[in-house]
């Protein structure tokens, strides 16, 4: 996949008027979104290993869901079959999926982090 969808904010930069102001909103949702750093990821982490695989799958949710604003389609996609196992339950699944996930969660905040430094460095973590 291409590196755009890692993370990609064009779309909600041009949503939002594609101007000095709408620079500054979407600055400030992608540095939002990435301040928590790897703790939602930990904590659905944790919850697996403590067989809370429900929780887990609700935390990823909501991470896919926050996440995926900032045109993270690669962690969206990563997410999915993870949620599912965690539903199934797959427990054989689980470690190979959430490695991936990591990984893409990895590189939106690599990304956005990057971004964040080009086009609003007063916002940069």
């Amino acid at each position: 996949m291409s590196e755009v969808s890692i993370f990609a904010v064009d779309t909600l930069l041009k949503y939002m008027g594609n101007d000095d102001k709408a620079r500054a909103m979407v600055g400030q949702i992608v540095r939002d979104a990435c301040v928590p750093g790897m703790e939602p990821l930990l904590a659905a982490g944790c919850a697996i290993r403590e067989g809370r695989l429900v929780d887990a799958a609700k935390l990823l949710h909501t991470l896919r869901g926050a996440i995926g604003t900032l045109g993270a389609q690669r962690l969206v996609a990563a997410c999915m079959p993870l949620e599912q196992a965690l539903l199934a339950p797959h427990p054989e699944l689980i470690p190979a999926l959430f490695a991936n996930v990591e990984s893409e969660y990895r590189l939106v905040l690599h990304a956005a982090q990057q971004w964040l430094r080009q086009h609003c460095p007063g916002l940069a973590l």
